[in-house]
């Protein structure tokens, strides 16, 4: 699969620049509303925005138990910040009730980093790949991971876990979208031509 069609959860969030980066990364970006939408991509960007909105959504659009069966039958997926949380197993702090798609085993505390005033960018060292610059909105981090789970950037305050992957599926408590490099995207890229 040269040119892979990922699509972008297009419920709520960052949607538009999550689809720039994918192209930018040599993939065919399209936005994703519905079931038979979802049924035609070869993966999935769960983008930041307000995780508590997203999951409503997901369930008025009938979209939660598809992206559930598509997570759990192997297809590759990455949440950047209220994505992170999506794909998280556990949540920490979260609304009541709240549920996710899941997939990686590993608990997530909403908005961990403070509030929007607490917004921050910091250089971290991503996949051992080098200095990438990481913008943090509202972040989750991740407070912990199960045996299956690589640990691929950590940031300060606390030396903090804020990007992992577990098999095909990718979270970042940051957002790369905004940084104009599409580092993160074509590393997600890869993985999803190896799937």
């Amino acid at each position: 699969m040269s040119v892979p069609t990922i699509g972008v959860l297009a419920l709520q969030g960052d949607v538009r620049e999550h689809m720039r980066a994918l192209e930018d990364a040599g993939a065919k970006a399209v936005a994703v509303r519905r079931p038979g939408e979802l049924e035609t991509v070869d993966a999935l960007v769960v983008p930041g925005g307000e995780s508590t909105t997203m999951w409503k959504l997901a369930v008025t659009f009938d979209l939660l138990e598809p992206l559930r069966a598509r997570v759990a039958a192997g297809m590759p997926a990455y949440g950047s910040c209220a994505g992170m949380i999506m794909l998280a197993d556990r949540i920490e702090d979260g609304a009541e009730g709240q549920q996710t798609i899941g997939g990686i085993d590993m608990t997530v505390r909403r908005n961990a980093f403070g509030r929007q005033v607490d917004s921050f960018e910091a250089d971290i060292d991503f996949a051992g790949r080098g200095a990438l610059r990481a913008v943090f909105i509202r972040a989750p981090w991740v407070e912990s991971v199960g045996p299956e789970v690589e640990v691929l950037a950590r940031a300060e305050p606390g030396d903090r876990i804020v990007a992992v992957r577990q098999g095909p599926l990718l979270a970042t408590s940051f957002h790369p979208e905004l940084i104009g490099d599409a580092g993160v995207h074509s590393y997600f890229v890869e993985m999803v031509r190896e799937f």
